[in-house]
């Protein structure tokens, strides 16, 4: 690649008018990410300015790397418009390179010092380890919750996907199973899988769930604790007892609850965020629900596609925990296959939902769930009570979300139907828990409980 053929930085190239030492950390920084070229004669635009000491530092360069970071790069010299620069070329090091005891690594087009939990994740990636398969000392089989292993054996049994002999094995048996163990010492997705109080040993690992009535106001909240295992059934039946507002309706007289969102859908995310979490940052899964929405954070992404064959085998470099997913697999908790994403978008597009959106930031993934308001009403919830009540209470309910003042006589002249009908299809919503009637019937206005009463479902 020549200095003609390179139109902008990028994640492999960088451009600098002239050398000065401390560039050597650039080429630390290519050298731990993907490898690339560091252009040195050239400005910010990608202009060649040309370097008068061009010969010396073909000589100084090489050997300044190879005494400081200890790898070899290609240093070539350019030539444009009678104006010589040079070419550093850095492969990608299968091992970490350091400068003066210091991490560099270059992600998109700028060069990061690694420090922290981001440079325990590197220094474990280039060494083809995940976090979650570290062992801990100090930690014995004893020590874990006798509740997690009973529940996980009764998700499996149910599941089919683990062996009944393991299953009706120690403790010990199903920790071996799922690869929990390295050597004598139990591996940190153990202690997040079995352990009643995983935060002992790894810091934020819960879960965070909050109401808010605006992005500034908390109502309530609640924070889930325990096991994965126990984090996933707890959480899910807060959301849908406690936060969610369920809305009754009958057919015939069976007892109808629809939620705003489907509820497998949110169960398949709240799984995901579980399972690629970065438990490293110490920040605890968010969950964040609103009247009309509700947002699930984790710290780390969630890949396109991703099976448990390719979490263990395939993609050792990707940052996720294989040994939790598996473990969920095994549970029945999670498919085998990538169809995560696809799973949540069929579930809503079942229910007359709109699918959920993922949103990426170098803090984490977000996802986030939103009713589509029609006058006042979601789509979900609209197609339930055209279907329970009817097509007359459904119009006089939208009507009333736009003007709760109307009396019935005008209520019937907008949907075209007699004083009578009209009534009988306001006893329906009256009955069902939809609306009441506040004051006298000439002074008085219409209240849709659907927004703000547990009439319409307890929260």
């Amino acid at each position: 690649m020549t200095g003609r053929d390179q139109q902008s930085e990028n994640q492999h190239v960088e451009w600098k008018e002239s050398w000065h030492d401390e560039y050597i950390k650039w080429i630390c920084g290519f050298a731990n990410a993907n490898g690339g070229i560091l252009a040195i004669g050239k400005n910010d635009k990608g202009e060649v300015k040309g370097l008068p000491n061009a010969e010396k530092l073909l000589e100084q360069i090489p050997n300044k790397v190879l005494s400081l970071l200890g790898i070899i790069v290609d240093v070539n010299l350019q030539s444009y418009a009678n104006k010589k620069y040079i070419e550093i070329i850095v492969d990608a090091y299968p091992y970490p390179v350091n400068y003066k005891g210091q991490y560099h690594y270059r992600s998109g087009s700028t060069k990061q010092e690694l420090k922290g939990p981001a440079l325990d994740k590197f220094l474990l990636k280039k060494q083809g380890k995940r976090w979650d398969g570290v062992p801990l000392p100090h930690i014995s089989i004893d020590d874990f919750h006798a509740n997690a292993f009973e529940l996980f054996r009764l998700k499996s049994q149910k599941s089919g996907r683990m062996s009944e002999i393991v299953l009706d094995d120690s403790n010990k048996a199903i920790i071996d199973n799922l690869h929990l163990m390295e050597s004598d010492f139990v591996r940190r997705a153990g202690v997040l899988l079995f352990h009643q109080t995983p935060e002992k040993y790894v810091d934020g690992a819960y879960i965070k769930l909050g109401f808010f009535r605006t992005d500034a106001e908390l109502l309530y909240q609640d924070e889930i604790h325990g096991s994965l295992f126990d984090q996933v059934d707890k959480t899910l039946d807060l959301i849908l007892t406690k936060y969610l507002r369920a809305y009754i309706s009958y057919e015939g007289i069976t007892r109808v609850e629809t939620y705003p969102f489907p509820k497998n859908a949110i169960r398949e995310v709240l799984l995901n965020a579980i399972v690629h979490k970065d438990y490293s940052s110490g920040v605890p899964i968010q969950i964040s629900v609103y009247e009309n929405k509700i947002y699930f954070w984790n710290d780390g992404q969630l890949p396109e596609t991703w099976t448990i064959e390719n979490l263990l085998k395939k993609h050792p470099s990707n940052p996720y925990n294989p040994l939790i997913a598996n473990a969920f697999f095994r549970a029945g908790l999670i498919e085998s296959w990538g169809r995560g994403i696809e799973k949540i978008h069929s579930e809503c597009s079942e229910k007359g939902s709109p699918p959920p959106e993922f949103s990426y930031d170098a803090n984490g993934l977000m996802v986030k769930f939103q009713t589509e308001e029609s006058y006042g009403l979601s789509e979900t919830l609209g197609k339930t009570l055209g279907k329970t009540l009817g097509k007359t209470p459904l119009q006089i309910l939208k009507i009333l979300s736009k003007d709760p003042y109307l009396s019935i006589p005008q209520i019937a002249e907008q949907i075209q139907k007699s004083d009578s009908a009209t009534q009988r299809a306001i006893r329906k919503l009256r009955e069902a828990g939809l609306i009441e009637r506040i004051g006298s019937a000439k002074a008085g206005h219409w209240k849709l409980l659907e927004n703000d009463s547990a009439k319409a479902g307890d929260r």
